[in-house]
């Protein structure tokens, strides 16, 4: 019974560590949002505020650093761990350069492609397994072919709006709705933009996975990576606004306080992610995707007065349902897996009985 309850409090944990991550990054892609329409700049906002994420993190680096049970910190993990930097560099800068030309909740529509992507990475890289006999198997790939085409469909398919919600006079930004209002072509290019970001997302896990199981530091492996997206963000930032220096000038208005709250909360969702990642692994993270759009949704509606369009809604729905075939999948082949390990055991028991 004691492990019984070990276990659920075990699992509530993890649950409500990535509850809290998902709806802080969806707050986040939608105060961005809002802060571009003040002359936040991305390669600034993410210079800045990965900086500052680093800076919070490096207490906790040398404190964890004087641990005897870790392993030294090779030049390999530092290479892997600076590969993650730069694939972390090129997703951040995509991601948010794709929610200025898009809005929030295509951003996590979008998102529910990331344990397909995931899935198709593991099997090219052998880290799963296919077998057309089998329901799993066949689960996961329809699964996957369905979040892609649900994906296509909310990039380039914007339909007519489904409905509107008239959110309170105190709670929106009345000065900037018409200027966070999304045309077709920049639709689609947030989307594309987008999708190129969740494909980079998913090589991410894998390799974060990867790095876990060598060096299971989750503070050690945020504080560097961390940093090394701020080095490179603040070096792409200073070529492509080479002739526009203003863009590095901070004002004390809500582009300060984006910055802050992203500098603040980037040191919790990574470390959140490098722990979970390390004792649930690399799709436990896709599975609270599907959860954001309705978050975005709801928060777009609320604070940027977007309305829902058609073609969001029937990707989104397309993308939700293919997730999870995919984790039916993994489900079931968990479950399979778990029988035929205790099948021995069990046998072996009755056999000492008799």
């Amino acid at each position: 019974m004691a492990v019984a309850v070990s276990i659920w409090r075990r699992e509530a944990m993890f649950l409500t560590a990535m509850l809290a991550s998902e709806t802080g990054i969806v707050g986040l892609n939608t105060l961005f949002k809002v802060a571009t329409s003040k002359g936040l700049n991305s390669y600034s906002f993410l210079g800045y505020s990965y900086l500052l994420a680093s800076l919070l993190l490096l207490p906790s680096h040398l404190f964890s650093n004087r641990s005897t049970s870790l392993p030294p910190l090779s030049f390999s993990i530092l290479c892997k761990i600076g590969l993650l930097g730069l694939i972390g560099s090129t997703y951040v800068i995509t991601s948010y350069i794709g929610v200025k030309y898009s809005n929030p909740t295509l951003a996590s529509a979008i998102s529910n492609i990331t344990p397909a992507l995931t899935f198709i990475l593991a099997v090219i890289f052998r880290m799963e397994k296919v077998r057309i006999k089998e329901r799993s198997s066949v689960a996961k790939v329809m699964g996957t072919i369905l979040s892609l085409v649900g994906a296509f469909v909310v990039v380039l398919y914007h339909g007519p709006r489904v409905f509107i919600v008239s959110s309170p006079p105190y709670l929106k930004f009345p000065q900037l709705t018409p200027s966070l209002a999304s045309s077709n072509s920049d639709w689609i290019i947030g989307g594309c933009l987008l999708t190129i970001r969740d494909i980079f997302v998913s090589v991410s896990f894998i390799l974060q996975a990867h790095i876990m199981s060598e060096y299971p530091a989750a503070f050690t492996v945020s504080f560097f990576y961390t940093l090394l997206v701020s080095i490179i963000t603040s070096s792409a930032g200073l070529v492509v606004e080479r002739n526009n220096p203003s863009v590095w000038i901070i004002r004390f208005d809500i582009t300060l306080i984006c910055i802050l709250a992203m500098g603040i909360f980037t040191p919790v969702y990574y470390v959140i992610h490098s722990w979970t990642v390390r004792y649930k692994g690399p799709l436990y993270l896709a599975i609270f995707k599907p959860l954001s759009i309705l978050i975005a949704v709801i928060m777009s509606a609320i604070f940027l007065g977007d309305s829902l369009y058609l073609g969001c809604l029937i990707g989104g729905v397309l993308i939700t349902l293919g997730f999870y075939a995919v984790m039916w999948g993994k489900a079931n082949e968990e479950k399979t897996r778990l029988e035929k390990e205790n099948s021995p055991r069990l046998l072996n028991h009755n056999e000492d009985q008799s």
